[in-house]
Order: C-alpha cells, then sequence, then structure tokens
C-alpha cells in the first residue's frame, strides 16, 4: 500500500545532535540514549565548546541544557541560530528548571529527568 511518505518517527531516526551539559553523568547518559535511539550524537560540557565545536551543516539538533555556567543554553541557541543563520535548527532545551509562561518559537522544553521515550518525542516533534 503506498505512503505519502515517512511517517514522524521515520523522519526523526539519524538525527546528528550536539549535547551540551555540564554534569559529566547526564552528558554520557543522554549520548548514549541518542545512540540506542539511532542518532549520531557528540557532546560537551559547556557553550563556549560547543560554540567552537558548531560547525554549518553539522547537526540537525542542540540538546542543551539551560542553566550552563557563564553562557546560558538559552544564550547559546540564539548565537548558534544568529550566527549560522539557522532558522530550521531543532533546539531542545532539557533542564530541571520550568517551561517558561510564554513558549520559545521553534524550541522544545524537555523536562529533567526524562525518560528514553520522552527523548524520542522531542526529538520527533524538532523533525515534524
Amino acid at each position: 500500500m503506498p505512503t505519502n511518505g515517512p511517517t514522524t518517527e521515520e523522519r526523526a531516526k539519524g538525527l546528528r545532535v550536539l549535547v551540551v551539559e555540564d554534569d559529566a553523568d547526564a552528558l554520557s547518559a543522554t549520548v548514549e540514549m541518542l545512540q540506542l535511539l539511532g542518532h549520531w550524537a557528540t557532546g560537551v560540557r559547556s557553550a563556549e565548546s560547543a560554540k567552537d565545536r558548531f560547525y554549518d551543516k553539522a547537526f540537525d539538533v542542540l540538546m542543551t541544557d539551560v542553566g550552563l555556567p557563564a553562557l546560558s543554553g538559552l544564550d547559546l541557541a540564539d548565537i548558534l541560530r544568529t550566527r549560522h543563520r539557522l532558522d530550521r535548527l531543532g533546539v531542545i532545551f532539557a533542564t530541571g528548571r520550568p517551561p517558561p509562561e510564554t513558549p520559545i518559537p521553534g524550541a522544545l522544553w524537555l523536562q529533567k529527568p526524562f525518560s528514553i521515550k520522552q527523548l524520542e518525542a522531542a526529538l520527533a516533534r524538532t523533525s515534524a
């Protein structure tokens, strides 16, 4: 039976994800979950490192903690989108903080701790 193209789940497979998390254990666990879901992922522990590691068209999704030392995840996402003129970079803020009252356009809020199913759903939404 013919289909109208890939499903949301199929589109979410094989994403290239840059994870920014200052907690080493959380960073390792997140990268491992992403790999188990079939994605390519790498991680750094600061926004400053993420800026240096980020290249045009190298990543589909930025997954970042909000409360990073020095430069916040919110600022990092804004800098990367502006510097690289990225209107389609998927952004997931993975944080223990409650979501803002006003949603951030083009970004998802993933509350820590999150399950692999919640992560999978967030990734599917970024690639929809």
